[in-house]
């Protein structure tokens, strides 16, 4: 599970075993956890965060958008595109 990055309470990551899938970004924080697609950025799933923290969350993956990609492609390989 590489951690691309660390927001505040927030550990952003993917797992390495999730290739085949479209790039997107797990979001954790305590016991709570979500999905984000990120082309185009949009919630894949939700468990427990508020919907007040999902648009932070939201926000959050649009302004790293760029260097999340490019943490998927250059782990994954950029044979998707």
């Amino acid at each position: 599970m590489p951690t691309v990055l660390r927001i505040g309470p927030y550990r952003l990551y993917f797992f390495s075993h999730e290739p085949n899938e479209p790039p997107h970004i797990h979001i954790d924080r305590d016991a709570v956890s979500a999905k984000f697609w990120l082309e185009p950025v949009s919630l894949g799933k939700n468990i427990g965060f508020s919907a007040k923290e999902l648009r932070k969350l939201y926000k959050i993956v649009e302004e790293h958008q760029k260097i999340l990609l490019e943490a998927w492609y250059g782990y994954f390989g950029d044979s998707g595109r």
